[in-house]
């Protein structure tokens, strides 16, 4: 579900929607005095995929203004999708990804370096390395507190420096939570566990924070370490092993 919503603010700021004017919509807009007539997209949706490999086909649904030209530009494909209109005011497509398409985004929240030590000469090296393994993946980094002490990464990474809040579609990517943002937040910065315990043992694991506004994301590794939140009210929280998410609250 979360995929889906990511998937549907990575394209939804790439969709163009240009009206075609018929006799009746020309009369429609010269009847319309002194206000704007333009197109409208109303909703838009995309089929929930596993990955975004080559092959991979993309359902895609737009719904607005009837009798419309909708195209729809995907970042990091090396086409445009023309929707067509199936009914009135609603457009589908289907876009097969590409073997030279790089349409596999990851973003950062921050603190991709944790101090200046990690520009050492063997560090960099082993990041060099991955990325060129992994030269299909389109990287945007939100800079976070550290990022500012740490300097921003290598360019030889080509990662896309942003500052916070990122806006995409329906969301707001942050490093920090508590920012006031145009949409529904994805922050860091907090490396919550949530504390499970019975009267004989406790257990600390890395959790995701999800409320109203905002979702925090946990963190992993020792280095990291982690902060034991006290959920706010509203919030819900699903603990994580690594290899399963469970709702705990």
């Amino acid at each position: 579900m979360v995929f889906s919503k990511l998937l549907q603010a990575a394209f939804a700021a790439a969709m163009m929607l240009g009206p075609v004017l018929t006799g009746s919509a020309t009369a429609q807009a010269q009847q319309s005095q002194n206000r704007a007539y333009g197109p409208v997209i109303n909703g838009f949706n995309v089929e929930e995929v596993r990955r975004l490999t080559p092959g991979v086909e993309l359902h895609f649904d737009l719904y607005g203004s009837p009798g419309g030209i909708a195209t729809l530009r995907i970042d990091g494909a090396t086409r445009n999708l023309n929707l067509t209109e199936v009914e009135p005011g609603q457009y589908t497509g289907t876009y097969t990804i590409g073997t030279h398409d790089r349409i596999r985004p990851i973003v950062f929240l921050g603190d991709f370096l944790h101090a200046r030590a990690a520009h050492a000469s063997a560090t960099q090296q082993a990041m060099l390395a991955w990325r060129e393994r992994r030269r299909e993946l389109r990287l945007t980094l939100v800079r976070g507190n550290h990022d500012r002490h740490a300097g921003d990464p290598s360019s030889l990474l080509r990662i896309d420096l942003v500052d916070e809040p990122h806006a995409l579609g329906p969301f707001a990517f942050c490093h920090h939570p508590d920012l006031a943002t145009p949409g529904y937040a994805l922050a860091g910065h907090i490396h919550p566990v949530y504390v499970l315990a019975t009267r004989f043992d406790a257990l600390r694991l890395p959790c995701f924070v999800v409320g109203q506004e905002r979702m925090i994301l946990p963190s992993f590794g020792a280095f990291t370490g982690g902060h034991a939140i006290r959920p706010e009210p509203g919030d819900s929280i699903y603990v994580t092993s690594g290899d399963a998410v469970h709702c705990v609250r």
